[in-house]
């Protein structure tokens, strides 16, 4: 008897060639759309496009609308931690309790045991791994995911390339236009530029103070979440010959903090919310600060919830609320809020 498979389907190219190649590996393959934002016409376009390719395999693609736990675990927290004055990674968290938490429970009142996505990245049920396409590689995402679960997920693509997921679709006529269709945003909620979404909530064009690092005021800005740490542009610095960059947010005070690039180098920083896939109080490792950086060495040391990042060589613009996600080579080993 075939084993059972919930694919999660965008009506995106990712998702269409996972469930066309797990069909053709003789699972019995079954889709999940997700809706998870308010954008109606989005939903409708993609949950289309999802079912014309289940309706091409031959299989069922339910509609799932969990657009409520969605605002609730993620667009919220999106919202809340700009207001904090730190910088949100919601496709990490989306992870967590969307896709490979909600997913998981849905395949559960269906009695499916394994759960794949279009997601570049490998997976032994053990650990995650990077991905063969390392341009592509989204391994960084999968950071707070729970160990649990790794022994469901399924991920087809991590051996594949960008240009032969592309090519293996463009081969199916009716599939041919998903295979050459626009790739979707980073954040499935945010069509232009974040400061749109927290427009709807309050009101950030307010005018402050920019200091520098003796607390003087130097000049103005826009108002204090149009900026995240490294930024050097849309605010003023009197007399400045060299470019600033900002430093520091103070939410309360609405004031930025700027300097010279040298001051945002960075050679330690605590972390919170940890998910390990090991257990060891003290590691060596690589760590990612951001998901486009490159891992440095780096020792980590736990101290139960929190833990401390000391870096081998410095990194620039570290992020209060980015996530800092550790490596063993390809192998992912967890990761943490930069705190």
């Amino acid at each position: 008897m075939a084993e059972k498979v919930l694919v999660g389907m965008s009506g995106g190219v990712d998702s269409t060639v996972t469930a066309l190649l797990l069909k053709e590996r003789g699972y019995e393959v079954t889709g999940v759309y997700m809706k998870l934002h308010d954008n109606e016409a989005y939903h409708r376009e993609n949950y289309a496009k999802a079912s014309r390719v289940g309706e091409y395999l031959g299989i069922e693609v339910h509609f799932l609308d969990i657009s409520d736990t969605f605002r609730r675990e993620v667009y919220d927290y999106f919202v809340e931690e700009y207001r904090a004055g730190r910088t949100p990674n919601p496709c990490v968290v989306c992870n967590r309790q969307i896709k490979f938490g909600r997913m998981i429970d849905f395949a559960d009142t269906l009695g499916i045991e394994k759960v794949a996505t279009g997601h570049y990245l490998r997976c032994d049920g053990r650990y995650i791994y990077t991905a063969l396409d390392e341009n592509k590689d989204q391994s960084y995402f999968l950071a707070e995911v729970r160990q649990a679960v790794l022994p469901r997920l399924i991920f087809p693509l991590g051996e594949m390339r960008k240009d032969e997921v592309k090519a293996l679709a463009a081969r199916i006529p009716v599939l041919a236009d998903i295979a050459s269709q626009k790739e979707s945003s980073e954040i499935c909620f945010v069509e232009n530029d974040y400061t749109e979404i927290l427009q709807r909530h309050m009101v950030i064009d307010r005018e402050g103070e920019v200091l520098n690092e003796a607390g003087e005021v130097v000049g103005t800005h826009r108002g204090y979440m149009h900026y995240t740490i490294g930024k050097r542009r849309g605010f003023t610095v009197r007399g400045a010959h060299d470019p600033h960059y900002v430093l520091r947010l103070d939410p309360e005070q609405n004031r930025i903090v700027v300097g010279t690039r040298e001051r945002l180098e960075e050679r330690s920083f605590g972390i919170r919310s940890i998910n390990l896939f090991l257990e060891s109080e003290a590691f060596d490792c690589q760590v990612k600060v951001r998901y486009r950086t490159r891992a440095v060495p780096a020792r980590v040391t736990l101290h139960g919830d929190r833990g401390f990042v000391e870096l081998a060589e410095p990194v620039y613009g570290l992020a209060r609320g980015q996530f800092a996600v550790f490596y063993d080579g390809e192998r992912l080993l967890g990761g943490g809020v930069i705190d």
